[in-house]
């Protein structure tokens, strides 16, 4: 029996090839046969792997290792290895069909569920006090606490970030909210970098100062020594977000997570911009935060928050999630969860449009600059071909100074494609060329 993967998404390096066969080489059926993946090349490897490269053959083979007769379902790990490039994991991160519905044959559905529940009902006393022991971090206690539909979303969205567990809440404003929350008290102080999305400093201006938490705001393309100056003993939370909202500068999160490591504080990371084109804890950020609300739902119908943590962090993030009690809906979690499954190639689409928009603007005579990461005339653009492996559909520009408000306000009621509203996400058609656009 031959194999061709045709449809299997591209990997970016011959190492992930590999890996991938090694993982599926071997499934056993029973205690007297397996079937081996043997995997043969035909043709050279350079960039990726282009179509028709592979052909694999599956043959049957005396198992020795399986003492029982009863059939056994395959059922893989989690796709955490580092060699897996993005567009692989988030095809599969989140998939655990043996766990959502299985039948006693071992069949099961491809997609959890949608679960609406609010009571979970215990078959006895002793199981709601045995449940109760590790509430609310395992298992279905109350729907407020999760459900199988919002675990997956949150296990995909871990892998994506490579963070150890994330949690799903009610939108990107509460995910952004309760992470600070988890950490801060009165008398605390937080360092949030001066171009931060504006629902975070409303949040900061409006309820933490009101409770006694000092925020300081610091230029977002700070040196290291300055961020020195910056820090207090009580400096609990060191906020970044790259680019940085508005006016798109690159951060350097590694220098800073170094920094603020040193003096005990946490990093905490709006990610937004850029899902799977950034991975935030390689660079030492402790919470990683996505509005998916944006891009990971990618159609504007859904509102959704989403919080990657460490180890080390996930526990008190995941009791500010219990506490504050802003979980999210089931569909809106479904919804998330087949928008990531697409996420990498309309990323891709996504910076085609942008990056073509953006490079025309460059060339306009009305526009005095173009604030894109990817163009070599930004000024972190070194900065961000280190650190991210993609740029997404967001960019802003700025116009002459001698337009007046009335002729730029003709100009964007104008616009016969893009719509005004109040999201970090709208969709540049896929199908327009950039003389239809503007």
């Amino acid at each position: 029996m031959l194999f061709c993967f045709q449809d299997f998404p591209v990997f970016s390096s011959q190492k992930g090839i590999q890996n991938l066969f090694s993982f599926n080489k071997s499934y056993s059926l029973c205690n007297r046969q397996r079937i081996v993946l043997k995997c043969i090349r035909y043709r050279s490897l350079s960039q990726g792997v282009s179509r028709k490269s592979w052909h694999c053959c599956l043959s049957q083979e005396p198992n020795k290792e399986m003492a029982s007769s009863d059939c056994s379902p395959n059922i893989h790990s989690p796709l955490s290895e580092d060699s897996f490039q993005p567009i692989t994991k988030v095809i599969k991160a989140g998939h655990k069909p043996q766990e959502w519905t299985t039948d006693p044959l071992g069949r099961s559905f491809v997609n959890p569920p949608v679960y609406h529940a609010s009571t979970i009902t215990f078959p006895t006393v002793e199981a709601y006090r045995e449940a109760a022991k590790d509430y609310p971090f395992t298992g279905l206690w109350y729907g407020r606490h999760g459900t199988p539909t919002a675990w997956a979303l949150e296990e995909a969205f871990a892998v994506i970030e490579g963070g150890y567990k994330a949690c799903a809440v009610a939108s990107g404003v509460a995910a952004i909210n309760v992470s600070l929350l988890a950490f801060l008290k009165s008398g605390d102080h937080v360092l949030m970098t001066d171009a931060v999305y504006d629902p975070t400093r409303s949040f900061c201006e409006e309820f933490l100062k009101r409770f006694g938490v000092q925020v300081t705001y610091y230029d977002p393309i700070i040196s290291a020594e300055e961020l020195e100056k910056y820090l207090q003993d009580n400096t609990r939370i060191v906020f970044v977000e790259s680019p940085a909202s508005l006016s798109f500068e690159i951060q350097n999160i590694s220098m800073l997570s170094k920094v603020a490591h040193q003096h005990g504080a946490i990093v905490m990371m709006d990610n937004t911009w850029g899902p799977t084109l950034f991975q935030p804890f390689e660079h030492g950020v402790d919470v990683s935060i996505n509005a998916a609300t944006k891009y990971i739902g990618g159609h504007s119908d859904l509102m959704l928050g989403l919080i990657a943590c460490s180890k080390e962090t996930y526990r008190p993030v995941k009791l500010s999630v219990k506490s504050l009690g802003c979980p999210p809906g089931p569909d809106d979690c479904y919804l998330a969860l087949r928008g990531i499954r697409t996420l990498s190639v309309r990323l891709k689409q996504h910076e085609k449009n942008a990056l073509a928009i953006a490079q025309w603007l460059e060339q306009q005579p009305q526009v005095a600059k173009v604030m894109h990461p990817a163009l070599p005339s930004h000024p972190q653009h070194e900065l961000w071909k280190r650190d991210f492996s993609g740029s997404s559909g967001l960019f802003g520009f700025q116009l002459k100074r001698h337009y007046s408000q009335r002729a730029v306000d003709n100009m964007l009621n104008h616009f016969k494609l893009f719509s005004m509203g109040f999201s970090r996400f709208e969709r540049l058609r896929n199908g327009a060329h950039k003389k239809e656009l503007l």
